[in-house]
């Protein structure tokens, strides 16, 4: 298939872009229907709405309210009621508005405070607040507030005020691409390559954007869940063709032509960017374990980007790949590889040595990493869950400061009163009576029986966010209303928020217990090793109580909040342990893949763990460090989202992505692979035999491109068996052994197996991992390169070279 859409690049390219701007059309046509369904079954909250729904049916639209403060004097004064009540009147007239209910007209939605300098009016829209118009929301805004003047304040708040506050649409991706355009830029050095990841991370999540937009019209899909998708989409997209095209650039490096390079990145690298996508969207269905509607709208999203991506990656990048040729490498790689030839060089630089330095001092880099993480996991013990509101909003926002007033004003319960529903019409004379005693309530108001139903609205001492609100809450349903002798529900928006957070509470050990024993069973699976898992799944613990404790000290105990413009602190948003918890475990596989299947592919040629983790340490830290510094980027914009749970979702995940890259990919995992030596890769025989195979890398094919020497290839019988050597003598045209070469043997896929520096008389000696076809590269600086085809049986190979002297008699090439 790489092939195929590499040879047929135009074709795929129009595919993609029929599909991105028919499902764009098919989204303007339809719009959105998104929904955001909190409430659980079985569950009191629920009951309690579904009472009141199937009785009152017509209070179906969003109500906003609209507060007024005065700095002198009353708010019943004839000059601010000259001002409040013509501006009432006329967001009443206008299109849309439903009903304004204030103060002015004895209306029993409105109200003054007992000090008489605030008050309030409700305005209910004919909609609900995603489907009324943001034109309508801000004339509304503008016209209560041209009602104020000096010593008169007016504010509003509500869900549909929220909308209009939000930054422009694309704002927080915009910053995040550019950021992660930059880190490309540096990484690659050439334009061209810079703009692949970013251009199929773009495809990928603008059509699954869009066919969620469609989706919302046949299944509940949440408001925040094209928010995560995006997030989720763009981090996993740029991150998977980043590691194809970096593969792609090695192959072109090594010397194969641009499409068997090309072909070679999918067939490797492809396969493991399959197996990455598989795992994360494996990880996000387990959040269907919840057994939570709103978070099934969650998984659709997120999964059908993280599809998208991956097909983006497999299909579109292979078709850019070849639009470009050889130019994804920059123009000074492109004169280097004209002049010098293929490029053999092991990794070296500061990945190298880090590599070298894990070897040489494993417990102590592994007793700092595991410091490091424990002490930010440390606030983790503090965590609550809850629901964000607008009182957790940016102190300059009109709805902070409306939810501000109301507390000032009606005390800080009135921002999420309760709803006690009592059915069938039973009396709830003696109920009234008890909740107004009951500890925690400030006031209470019966409304009189309607449609067979009773609403008693109680309003706590206490914010919707505190823990004595969820006190009264418990104290409501098991002992006050049980004692009054009528059946009775407790409703409302903060009892609904309390029962989500409590059902998560319960049910999160059974998700957290499915996730990690999926990972264990695919890493066992891949890797046949009981160790490698293990440990894998000691790291996602460890990440996840760490980057939850960076959450909780942001968002819940307010370090640097207001500093970093997050709004007020408060309570860990219910259903974000569940996504970022899949999320990160999704994540976490793709790094633990691309790192330790390196590992696990030198352990089987050389049979050497010291040799295994560190080759594969210095040869995927730099592209994992450079892939997740590109999704730190990437998810730490969506705190320009304007959206509370976009912000916890992004701070949460740049967290968990940088300490498991930075600390445990780099330097836990590697030094605790160190210490546990050939134990990494036990498993026991009668396992090994009942275990599926499934090869995350195929075995390497031999590549198509031209022969790097045109001389007699030495050849010996070819045997099975395990490995051997490639040993003889180098010398110069004079005869002598030169004074500095190194000689490489490459596999000939590309990979390079071993590298040595040859003896004083011009010996050298190179181990290959078994038998089969091979490129020998000598080096020398004062020399010409020179590569060479060989090919090994189950024999030490005896091969001597004679080095040219002349650059151009040398042959050029590399397998």
């Amino acid at each position: 298939m790489a092939r195929w859409c590499y040879r047929h690049r135009l074709v795929v390219l129009v595919l993609w872009l029929g599909a991105l701007f028919g499902l764009g059309a098919a989204g303007t046509t339809a719009g959105t229907d998104y929904a955001n369904v909190f409430s659980l079954p079985d569950t009191d909250s629920k009951t309690a709405h579904d009472q009141l729904t199937k009785a009152f049916p017509e209070r179906s639209g969003d109500t906003d309210t609209v507060v007024w403060k005065t700095d002198e004097g009353s708010v019943r004064d004839p000059a601010v009621r000259s001002r409040i009540e013509p501006a009432l009147k006329d967001i009443a007239a206008m299109k849309g508005v439903g009903a304004v209910t204030g103060p002015y007209g004895g209306g029993a939605q409105g109200g003054i405070s007992e000090d008489g300098t605030i008050a309030y009016a409700q305005v209910t829209f004919t909609a609900q607040a995603n489907e009324v118009p943001k034109q309508l929301v801000q004339d509304v805004v503008d016209r209560a507030q041209d009602a104020g003047r000096s010593g008169l304040r007016v504010d509003l708040g509500g869900q549909a005020i929220t909308r209009i506050q939000e930054p422009p649409q694309g704002l927080s991706e915009a910053v995040g691409v550019a950021a992660a355009a930059v880190v490309l830029f540096l990484a690659f050095g050439s334009l061209f390559a810079m703009a692949l990841p970013i251009v199929v991370a773009i495809m990928g999540v603008g059509t699954g954007l869009m066919s969620t937009a469609l989706l919302s019209h046949v299944t509940d899909v949440p408001e925040v869940a094209p928010l995560l998708g995006s997030l989720i989409g763009l981090g996993v997209g740029i991150d998977y063709a980043l590691f194809i095209v970096t593969r792609h650039r090695r192959g072109i490096q090594r010397g194969l032509k641009p499409e068997e390079s090309a072909v070679q990145a999918l067939n490797t690298s492809g396969r493991a960017v399959l197996f990455a996508g598989g795992t994360v969207c494996i990880a996000l269905a387990g959040m269907l374990v919840m057994n939570m509607r709103f978070l099934d709208g969650v998984v659709i999203a997120t999964s059908l980007t993280v599809v998208l991506s991956v097909l983006a990656a497999i299909t579109l990048l292979p078709a850019l790949l070849g639009l470009l040729g050889p130019r994804v490498l920059s123009s000074r790689q492109r004169r280097r590889l004209a002049a010098q030839g293929p490029d053999p060089a092991e990794p070296s630089g500061l990945a190298a040595r880090w590599a070298s330095y894990v070897q040489k001092r494993p417990r102590t880099i592994g007793a700092a990493a595991v410091v490091v993480m424990l002490v930010l996991a440390i606030p983790v013990l503090s965590l609550r869950l809850g629901a964000t509101d607008q009182g957790n909003h940016k102190e300059s926002t009109t709805t902070r400061q409306a939810y501000d007033l109301l507390a000032e004003g009606f005390g800080p319960g009135f921002n999420g009163p309760l709803q006690v529903v009592v059915p069938g019409g039973a009396d709830a004379t003696d109920l009234v009576a008890r909740i107004r005693t009951t500890e925690g309530v400030a006031q209470v108001a019966a409304a009189p029986p309607a449609h067979g139903v009773s609403v008693v609205q109680v309003v706590p001492t206490t914010s919707p966010q505190s823990v004595r609100t969820d006190e009264l809450i418990d104290r409501l349903r098991d002992d006050v209303i049980p004692r009054s002798g009528v059946t009775a529900h407790v409703g409302g928006v903060t009892a609904v928020f309390k029962d989500f957070a409590s059902v998560t509470g319960d049910r999160l050990p059974y998700f957290v217990g499915t996730i990690i024993a999926l990972g264990f069973l695919l890493l066992l699976i891949a890797f046949r090793s009981l160790v490698v898992p293990l440990t894998a799944a000691l790291m996602n613990l460890i990440a996840a109580a760490a980057s939850f404790g960076v959450l909780v000290a942001i968002f819940q105990w307010g370090w640097g909040a207001e500093a970093l413009g997050l709004g007020k602190e408060g309570p860990i948003t219910a259903f974000l342990p569940v996504i970022m918890l899949s999320l990160l475990f999704g994540l976490s596989m793709d790094y633990q893949v691309f790192l330790v299947s390196r590992m696990h592919e030198e352990w089987v040629h050389t049979k050497d763990n010291a040799r295994a983790v560190r080759v594969g340490l210095a040869e995927t830290s730099r592209v994992i460090n450079c892939a997740a510094l590109i999704m730190v980027c990437v998810f730490s914009a969506f705190v320009l989202s304007g959206d509370m749970e976009g912000a916890m979702a992004g701070i949460g995940l740049a967290a968990a992505v940088a300490l498991d890259a930075f600390v445990l990919r780099t330097a836990l995992v590697p030094a605790a692979m160190h210490l546990l030596g050939r134990a990494n890769w036990w498993l026991p025989a009668g396992l090994e035999r009942r275990l599926p195979h499934l090869a995350v890398e195929p075995h390497e094919a031999p590549p198509t491109a031209e022969p790097v020497a045109k001389v007699p290839v030495a050849k010996v019988p070819e045997q099975s068996g395990g490995a051997t050597v490639v040993h003889g003598f180098l010398r110069t045209p004079d005869g002598d052994p030169p004074a500095e070469a190194t000689v490489t043997l490459i596999s000939r896929g590309g990979r390079q197996l071993d590298r040595v520096r040859s003896l004083a008389d011009g010996a050298y000696i190179v181990s290959a991992p078994a038998p089969g076809s091979y490129v020998l590269v000598v080096t020398d600086r004062r020399l010409a390169p020179l590569a060479r085809h060989i090919t090994v049986g189950d024999r030490p190979l005896v091969y001597d070279v004679e080095l040219p002297d002349d650059v151009d008699a040398a042959p050029r090439g590399g397998g």
